[in-house]
């Protein structure tokens, strides 16, 4: 793996190639990956930055966060994913390190909230984030509300 490049983008500017890309990575991941079925078209992304990662042409890893009042009342970062293939390389540290920062850049009040799979925990509390509900079940997956 070679230098990551990182792309900051509304979902306006999002060329149709890296829309290509995010959605295939969230869903070889989310959907095949997890073997969870759920709707990852929610609706959410045309009101979200997103955060690409590219590795020369392939995208590596992504996020998005989501502008406070669309899902919670602080800005929300989620679909936070990385490739397979640079799994437990620090990838995912860089990415949630890149995206926290952005957030804070951007939307600097009222704090960043997350919905996290409740086995990721101890990763976002690396990020400063601390539980604050749950856990529940989302599409099958045990979550908890964190807020950093």
């Amino acid at each position: 793996m070679g230098k990551i490049i990182w792309h900051w983008l509304h979902y306006s500017e999002l060329g149709i190639d890296q829309l290509y890309d995010l959605m295939a990575l969230r869903q070889e991941v989310f959907i095949v990956e997890q073997n969870c079925p759920y709707l990852d078209a929610d609706g959410l992304d045309r009101f979200s930055w997103h955060l690409l990662g590219y590795s020369g042409e392939k995208l590596i890893a992504c996020l998005r966060v989501t502008e406070p009042g669309r899902k919670f009342g602080e800005p929300c970062i989620g679909r936070v994913v990385t490739s397979p293939s640079v799994r437990r390389t620090g990838v995912g540290r860089k990415l949630m390190k890149e995206g926290v920062k952005r957030t804070a850049e951007l939307y600097p009040e009222p704090g960043i909230r997350i919905s996290a799979q409740a086995h990721l925990e101890k990763f976002y509390g690396e990020f400063g984030f601390r539980t604050v509900r749950g856990p529940y079940d989302e599409d099958g997956i045990p979550h908890l509300e964190m807020l950093h």
